[in-house]
Protein backbone atom coordinates (compact mmCIF):
# COMPACT_ATOMS: atom_id res chain seq x y z
CA UNK A 1 0.00 0.00 0.00
CA UNK A 2 1.72 3.25 -0.80
CA UNK A 3 -0.50 5.29 1.82
CA UNK A 4 1.18 2.67 4.38
CA UNK A 5 3.71 3.46 6.91
CA UNK A 6 5.25 3.31 10.14
CA UNK A 7 4.74 6.27 12.46
CA UNK A 8 7.23 7.49 15.11
CA UNK A 9 6.31 7.84 19.09
CA UNK A 10 7.70 8.53 22.35
CA UNK A 11 7.21 8.10 25.25
CA UNK A 12 7.91 11.17 27.67
CA UNK A 13 6.71 11.72 31.56
CA UNK A 14 4.43 8.58 31.14
CA UNK A 15 2.78 9.63 28.06
CA UNK A 16 2.82 9.06 24.17
CA UNK A 17 3.71 11.55 22.25
CA UNK A 18 4.08 11.94 18.03
CA UNK A 19 6.24 14.90 16.78
CA UNK A 20 6.10 14.39 13.36
CA UNK A 21 3.37 16.57 11.41
CA UNK A 22 3.41 13.78 8.64
CA UNK A 23 2.59 11.21 11.53
CA UNK A 24 0.01 13.89 13.25
CA UNK A 25 -1.96 14.23 10.13
CA UNK A 26 -1.82 10.59 9.60
CA UNK A 27 -2.95 9.07 12.58
CA UNK A 28 -5.30 11.86 13.21
CA UNK A 29 -6.92 11.70 10.12
CA UNK A 30 -7.19 8.31 9.32
CA UNK A 31 -8.50 7.09 12.71
CA UNK A 32 -8.91 10.08 14.84
CA UNK A 33 -6.15 8.46 17.16
CA UNK A 34 -4.97 10.99 20.07
CA UNK A 35 -5.65 15.10 20.68
CA UNK A 36 -3.30 17.87 19.92
CA UNK A 37 -1.41 19.23 23.69
CA UNK A 38 -2.74 22.49 22.40
CA UNK A 39 -6.14 21.67 20.75
CA UNK A 40 -9.28 20.34 22.33
CA UNK A 41 -9.15 17.20 20.43
CA UNK A 42 -7.85 18.40 16.25
CA UNK A 43 -4.04 19.16 16.47
CA UNK A 44 -4.99 22.47 14.55
CA UNK A 45 -3.61 24.75 17.02
CA UNK A 46 -2.71 28.55 15.39
CA UNK A 47 -0.83 30.94 16.78
CA UNK A 48 -3.60 33.58 15.77
CA UNK A 49 -5.96 35.05 17.86
CA UNK A 50 -9.99 34.72 15.98
CA UNK A 51 -10.82 37.98 17.36
CA UNK A 52 -8.33 39.93 15.72
CA UNK A 53 -8.75 37.78 12.50
CA UNK A 54 -12.36 38.21 12.12
CA UNK A 55 -11.12 42.43 12.86
CA UNK A 56 -8.87 42.35 9.94
CA UNK A 57 -10.57 40.13 7.46
CA UNK A 58 -10.89 42.46 4.84
CA UNK A 59 -7.36 42.98 4.66
CA UNK A 60 -5.48 40.62 2.20
CA UNK A 61 -3.47 39.14 4.91
CA UNK A 62 -1.11 36.08 4.74
CA UNK A 63 0.24 35.55 8.20
CA UNK A 64 -1.39 35.02 11.63
CA UNK A 65 -2.79 37.94 13.83
CA UNK A 66 -2.18 38.06 17.14
CA UNK A 67 -1.73 41.03 19.66
CA UNK A 68 0.75 42.64 20.72
CA UNK A 69 0.30 41.30 23.95
CA UNK A 70 0.63 37.87 23.13
CA UNK A 71 3.46 38.85 21.05
CA UNK A 72 5.10 39.93 24.02
CA UNK A 73 4.68 36.90 25.97
CA UNK A 74 6.87 34.93 23.20
CA UNK A 75 9.40 37.75 23.30
CA UNK A 76 10.07 36.99 27.20
CA UNK A 77 9.75 33.43 26.56
CA UNK A 78 12.53 33.57 23.80
CA UNK A 79 15.01 35.71 26.44
CA UNK A 80 14.18 32.91 28.79
CA UNK A 81 15.81 30.77 26.95
CA UNK A 82 18.49 32.66 25.70
CA UNK A 83 19.43 33.01 29.90
CA UNK A 84 19.76 29.31 30.25
CA UNK A 85 22.66 29.77 27.83
CA UNK A 86 24.31 32.05 30.21
CA UNK A 87 24.03 35.00 28.29
CA UNK A 88 24.56 38.74 30.18
CA UNK A 89 20.97 40.45 29.50
CA UNK A 90 22.87 43.45 27.19
CA UNK A 91 23.65 40.29 24.47
CA UNK A 92 19.82 39.18 24.95
CA UNK A 93 18.23 42.55 24.62
CA UNK A 94 20.64 42.99 21.81
CA UNK A 95 19.93 39.82 20.08
CA UNK A 96 15.94 39.86 20.73
CA UNK A 97 16.20 43.57 19.45
CA UNK A 98 17.31 42.79 16.14
CA UNK A 99 15.81 39.71 15.72
CA UNK A 100 12.34 40.77 16.69
CA UNK A 101 12.26 44.53 14.50
CA UNK A 102 9.45 45.17 12.15
CA UNK A 103 10.63 43.81 8.78
CA UNK A 104 9.72 44.28 5.37
CA UNK A 105 10.34 40.93 3.43
CA UNK A 106 11.81 40.94 -0.26
CA UNK A 107 9.50 38.58 -2.03
CA UNK A 108 5.52 38.64 -2.93
CA UNK A 109 3.54 42.68 -2.08
CA UNK A 110 0.78 42.28 -0.48
CA UNK A 111 -1.41 45.17 1.57
CA UNK A 112 -2.82 45.39 4.38
CA UNK A 113 -5.05 47.63 6.05
CA UNK A 114 -5.54 49.04 9.12
CA UNK A 115 -8.50 50.26 11.02
CA UNK A 116 -8.79 53.69 10.03
CA UNK A 117 -8.80 52.74 6.59
CA UNK A 118 -4.90 53.98 5.36
CA UNK A 119 -3.30 51.52 3.41
CA UNK A 120 0.19 50.07 3.87
CA UNK A 121 2.34 48.08 1.66
CA UNK A 122 4.34 45.09 3.04
CA UNK A 123 6.72 42.97 1.20
CA UNK A 124 6.19 39.30 3.06
CA UNK A 125 7.53 36.25 1.86
CA UNK A 126 5.50 32.94 2.61
CA UNK A 127 7.43 30.99 5.51
CA UNK A 128 7.76 27.46 4.89
CA UNK A 129 5.21 25.67 6.06
CA UNK A 130 7.18 22.40 6.55
CA UNK A 131 9.55 24.15 8.49
CA UNK A 132 9.33 22.70 12.11
CA UNK A 133 11.17 25.11 14.62
CA UNK A 134 13.13 22.81 17.39
CA UNK A 135 15.11 24.12 19.54
CA UNK A 136 18.92 23.99 19.29
CA UNK A 137 18.52 22.83 15.82
CA UNK A 138 20.43 25.23 13.86
CA UNK A 139 18.10 24.67 10.82
CA UNK A 140 15.37 25.49 12.48
CA UNK A 141 15.67 27.46 15.96
CA UNK A 142 16.09 30.89 15.21
CA UNK A 143 18.12 31.28 18.39
CA UNK A 144 20.26 28.58 18.11
CA UNK A 145 23.06 30.13 16.43
CA UNK A 146 23.57 32.90 19.79
CA UNK A 147 25.29 30.75 22.27
CA UNK A 148 27.69 31.72 25.66
CA UNK A 149 30.25 31.68 23.53
CA UNK A 150 31.66 35.20 22.82
CA UNK A 151 34.12 34.45 20.10
CA UNK A 152 31.86 32.56 17.89
CA UNK A 153 31.85 35.11 15.35
CA UNK A 154 35.17 35.62 15.40
CA UNK A 155 35.50 31.99 14.96
CA UNK A 156 32.95 32.13 11.82
CA UNK A 157 35.73 35.10 10.30
CA UNK A 158 38.73 32.68 10.79
CA UNK A 159 37.28 30.03 9.31
CA UNK A 160 36.34 31.92 6.65
CA UNK A 161 40.07 33.29 5.95
CA UNK A 162 41.18 29.82 6.24
CA UNK A 163 39.51 28.35 3.17
CA UNK A 164 40.36 30.90 1.09
CA UNK A 165 43.81 30.47 1.63
CA UNK A 166 43.52 26.92 0.57
CA UNK A 167 41.38 27.88 -2.40
CA UNK A 168 43.33 27.56 -5.83
CA UNK A 169 42.70 29.76 -8.31
CA UNK A 170 42.20 28.33 -12.05
CA UNK A 171 43.00 31.53 -14.02
CA UNK A 172 46.42 32.37 -12.38
CA UNK A 173 47.73 28.61 -10.85
CA UNK A 174 47.85 30.52 -7.38
CA UNK A 175 45.96 30.62 -4.30
CA UNK A 176 43.24 33.36 -4.66
CA UNK A 177 43.87 35.00 -1.91
CA UNK A 178 47.58 35.94 -3.34
CA UNK A 179 46.22 36.55 -7.03
CA UNK A 180 43.28 38.48 -5.59
CA UNK A 181 40.56 36.68 -7.90
CA UNK A 182 36.39 36.22 -6.43
CA UNK A 183 36.13 33.01 -5.45
CA UNK A 184 33.62 31.06 -6.62
CA UNK A 185 29.95 30.98 -5.17
CA UNK A 186 30.52 26.75 -4.22
CA UNK A 187 33.55 27.95 -2.79
CA UNK A 188 33.04 30.47 -0.01
CA UNK A 189 29.12 31.84 0.22
CA UNK A 190 29.06 34.80 1.65
CA UNK A 191 25.22 36.72 2.45
CA UNK A 192 23.82 39.80 3.59
CA UNK A 193 22.40 38.83 7.34
CA UNK A 194 18.40 39.98 6.71
CA UNK A 195 18.74 36.93 3.68
CA UNK A 196 20.33 34.46 6.37
CA UNK A 197 18.27 35.38 9.11
CA UNK A 198 15.14 35.26 6.97
CA UNK A 199 15.62 31.32 6.23
CA UNK A 200 12.79 28.86 7.64
CA UNK A 201 11.50 31.20 10.21
CA UNK A 202 7.78 31.99 11.15
CA UNK A 203 6.37 35.38 10.70
CA UNK A 204 3.14 37.21 12.81
CA UNK A 205 1.07 40.34 11.74
CA UNK A 206 1.21 41.84 15.69
CA UNK A 207 -0.98 44.37 15.89
CA UNK A 208 0.67 47.80 17.12
CA UNK A 209 -1.27 50.81 18.68
CA UNK A 210 0.36 54.18 16.90
CA UNK A 211 -0.48 57.76 17.97
CA UNK A 212 -0.75 60.15 14.94
CA UNK A 213 -1.79 63.51 14.44
CA UNK A 214 -5.05 64.72 13.50
CA UNK A 215 -6.36 68.00 11.87
CA UNK A 216 -9.92 69.03 11.99
CA UNK A 217 -11.51 72.29 10.39
CA UNK A 218 -12.93 73.18 14.09
CA UNK A 219 -10.92 71.69 16.73
CA UNK A 220 -7.10 72.66 17.20
CA UNK A 221 -4.66 69.93 15.85
CA UNK A 222 -4.45 66.49 18.08
CA UNK A 223 -3.37 63.10 18.39
CA UNK A 224 -5.21 59.92 17.46
CA UNK A 225 -4.65 56.14 18.45
CA UNK A 226 -4.83 53.59 15.37
CA UNK A 227 -4.40 50.15 15.05
CA UNK A 228 -2.05 49.16 12.79
CA UNK A 229 -0.61 45.53 11.86
CA UNK A 230 3.10 45.58 11.79
CA UNK A 231 5.31 41.81 10.77
CA UNK A 232 7.51 40.39 12.81
CA UNK A 233 9.42 37.35 13.67
CA UNK A 234 7.85 34.94 15.85
CA UNK A 235 11.04 34.73 18.11
CA UNK A 236 9.97 31.79 20.35
CA UNK A 237 7.11 28.80 18.12
CA UNK A 238 5.28 26.62 20.33
CA UNK A 239 4.63 23.25 18.58
CA UNK A 240 1.84 21.10 18.83
CA UNK A 241 2.30 17.63 19.56
CA UNK A 242 -0.22 14.47 19.13
CA UNK A 243 -0.69 12.92 22.73
CA UNK A 244 -2.01 9.59 22.51
CA UNK A 245 -3.56 7.59 25.55
CA UNK A 246 -2.25 4.16 26.35
CA UNK A 247 -4.74 1.98 24.51
CA UNK A 248 -4.63 3.91 21.19
CA UNK A 249 -0.65 3.37 21.16
CA UNK A 250 -0.86 -0.16 22.03
CA UNK A 251 -3.24 -0.29 19.48
CA UNK A 252 -1.49 1.28 16.61
CA UNK A 253 1.53 -0.91 17.58
CA UNK A 254 -0.31 -4.20 18.27
CA UNK A 255 -3.49 -4.39 15.75
CA UNK A 256 -2.07 -2.03 12.81
CA UNK A 257 1.62 -2.42 13.33
CA UNK A 258 1.72 1.26 12.14
CA UNK A 259 3.48 3.07 14.96
CA UNK A 260 6.84 2.46 16.43
CA UNK A 261 7.52 3.74 19.55
CA UNK A 262 10.64 4.31 22.04
CA UNK A 263 11.62 5.20 25.52
CA UNK A 264 15.06 7.25 25.97
CA UNK A 265 15.95 6.50 22.35
CA UNK A 266 15.52 3.07 22.43
CA UNK A 267 12.79 0.75 20.67
CA UNK A 268 10.13 -0.69 22.32
CA UNK A 269 8.82 -4.30 22.29
CA UNK A 270 5.31 -5.27 21.99
CA UNK A 271 5.59 -7.57 25.12
CA UNK A 272 8.12 -4.56 26.91
CA UNK A 273 5.21 -1.71 25.67
CA UNK A 274 2.26 -4.27 27.43
CA UNK A 275 4.63 -4.38 30.68
CA UNK A 276 5.01 -0.42 30.72
CA UNK A 277 1.75 0.73 30.24
CA UNK A 278 0.69 -2.43 32.87
CA UNK A 279 2.96 -0.70 35.47
CA UNK A 280 2.33 2.88 34.66
CA UNK A 281 -1.82 2.50 33.98
CA UNK A 282 -4.06 0.92 36.37
CA UNK A 283 -6.62 -1.75 35.04
CA UNK A 284 -4.87 -0.80 31.09
CA UNK A 285 -5.19 -4.62 30.46
CA UNK A 286 -8.63 -4.69 31.33
CA UNK A 287 -8.83 -0.84 29.65
CA UNK A 288 -7.48 -2.30 26.77
CA UNK A 289 -9.48 -5.20 25.47
CA UNK A 290 -12.67 -3.36 25.78
CA UNK A 291 -10.87 -0.57 23.55
CA UNK A 292 -9.57 -3.28 21.26
CA UNK A 293 -12.79 -5.11 20.74
CA UNK A 294 -14.79 -1.35 20.17
CA UNK A 295 -12.64 -0.41 17.89
CA UNK A 296 -12.79 -3.21 16.09
CA UNK A 297 -16.24 -3.11 16.05
CA UNK A 298 -16.21 0.38 13.81
CA UNK A 299 -16.42 2.56 16.62
CA UNK A 300 -13.90 5.34 18.11
CA UNK A 301 -13.36 4.81 21.94
CA UNK A 302 -11.91 7.82 23.53
CA UNK A 303 -11.10 8.36 27.52
CA UNK A 304 -13.87 8.49 29.31
CA UNK A 305 -12.20 10.37 32.88
CA UNK A 306 -13.71 13.65 32.45
CA UNK A 307 -17.22 11.78 32.73
CA UNK A 308 -16.23 9.56 35.69
CA UNK A 309 -15.78 6.55 33.10
CA UNK A 310 -13.62 3.89 31.34
CA UNK A 311 -14.08 4.95 27.67
CA UNK A 312 -16.62 7.71 24.93
CA UNK A 313 -17.56 5.83 21.83
CA UNK A 314 -17.88 7.67 19.18
CA UNK A 315 -19.61 6.72 16.36
CA UNK A 316 -17.52 7.87 13.35
CA UNK A 317 -14.97 10.31 15.27
CA UNK A 318 -15.11 13.65 17.34
CA UNK A 319 -15.56 16.17 14.38
CA UNK A 320 -19.04 14.39 13.44
CA UNK A 321 -20.91 12.95 16.51
CA UNK A 322 -20.52 13.91 19.90
CA UNK A 323 -20.00 10.39 21.89
CA UNK A 324 -23.03 7.95 22.18
CA UNK A 325 -21.96 5.93 25.19
CA UNK A 326 -19.82 5.96 28.38
CA UNK A 327 -18.34 3.11 29.25
CA UNK A 328 -17.60 1.37 32.62
CA UNK A 329 -15.10 -1.99 31.74
CA UNK A 330 -15.55 -4.81 34.51
CA UNK A 331 -13.59 -7.93 34.91
CA UNK A 332 -15.47 -11.25 35.80
CA UNK A 333 -15.94 -14.61 34.92
CA UNK A 334 -18.59 -17.01 32.87
CA UNK A 335 -21.02 -16.52 35.61
CA UNK A 336 -20.52 -12.81 35.49
CA UNK A 337 -19.36 -13.14 39.11
CA UNK A 338 -15.64 -11.33 40.54
CA UNK A 339 -14.26 -8.73 41.96
CA UNK A 340 -15.49 -5.57 40.51
CA UNK A 341 -12.54 -3.07 39.17
CA UNK A 342 -14.88 -0.03 40.21
CA UNK A 343 -17.03 -0.58 43.22
CA UNK A 344 -20.38 1.45 42.65
CA UNK A 345 -23.21 1.68 45.17
CA UNK A 346 -26.72 2.47 44.23
CA UNK A 347 -26.11 6.54 45.10
CA UNK A 348 -22.79 6.36 42.78
CA UNK A 349 -24.60 4.18 39.91
CA UNK A 350 -27.45 6.73 40.17
CA UNK A 351 -25.27 9.78 40.19
CA UNK A 352 -23.19 8.52 37.31
CA UNK A 353 -25.88 7.55 35.06
CA UNK A 354 -27.41 11.01 35.73
CA UNK A 355 -23.86 12.74 34.55
CA UNK A 356 -24.27 10.48 31.72
CA UNK A 357 -28.03 11.65 30.61
CA UNK A 358 -26.96 14.72 31.03
CA UNK A 359 -24.50 15.22 28.22
CA UNK A 360 -26.73 13.18 26.12
CA UNK A 361 -25.04 9.84 26.28
CA UNK A 362 -26.12 6.40 27.31
CA UNK A 363 -24.45 4.30 30.04
CA UNK A 364 -22.71 0.99 28.22
CA UNK A 365 -21.40 -1.92 30.64
CA UNK A 366 -18.65 -3.73 29.20
CA UNK A 367 -17.97 -7.01 31.02
CA UNK A 368 -14.43 -9.00 30.07
CA UNK A 369 -15.14 -12.18 30.32
CA UNK A 370 -12.32 -14.34 32.19
CA UNK A 371 -11.94 -17.79 31.22
CA UNK A 372 -11.07 -20.53 33.94
CA UNK A 373 -7.33 -21.61 34.31
CA UNK A 374 -5.75 -18.12 33.05
CA UNK A 375 -3.45 -16.22 35.71
CA UNK A 376 -2.14 -13.13 36.66
CA UNK A 377 1.30 -14.51 34.76
CA UNK A 378 -0.89 -14.91 32.04
CA UNK A 379 -1.95 -11.23 31.95
CA UNK A 380 1.21 -10.06 32.34
CA UNK A 381 1.51 -10.89 27.92
CA UNK A 382 -0.74 -9.10 25.20
CA UNK A 383 -1.30 -13.25 23.96
CA UNK A 384 -4.00 -13.21 26.82
CA UNK A 385 -6.12 -11.20 24.50
CA UNK A 386 -7.38 -13.70 22.61
CA UNK A 387 -8.95 -15.88 25.23
CA UNK A 388 -11.42 -13.16 26.37
CA UNK A 389 -14.41 -12.67 25.80
CA UNK A 390 -16.71 -8.90 25.83
CA UNK A 391 -20.62 -8.66 26.42
CA UNK A 392 -21.42 -5.09 26.27
CA UNK A 393 -25.06 -4.18 27.40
Amino acid sequence: MKDFRICKGEIINNNVIVRSMEDIELLYGKGYFGKGILSRSRPDYNIAQEELRRRWKDSRIKFPVISSIKYQHHVEWAKELLRGRNMDSKSIDKIIGDYTSPINLPGEKDETVNLEGDIEELQPKSPNKDCVVREGDPHYDPLSQYGSDPGANHKATQQGKEALEKTHCHRHDDLIIHCGCKPEKQTVHTEPESVMEDRGHEYVMVEEETVAEAEDMEEDRGEVKKLQLVCHRNPFRILEYLQLSHEEAFFLVYALGCLSITSKKEPLTIVKLWEVFSSAQENFQTRYMAYHHFRCKGWVPKVGLKYGTDLLLYRKGPPFYHASYSVIVELVDENYEGRPLRPLTWRSLSGLNRTTMNVSKELLICYLMKPPGVTEEDLSSPECIQKFKVQAS
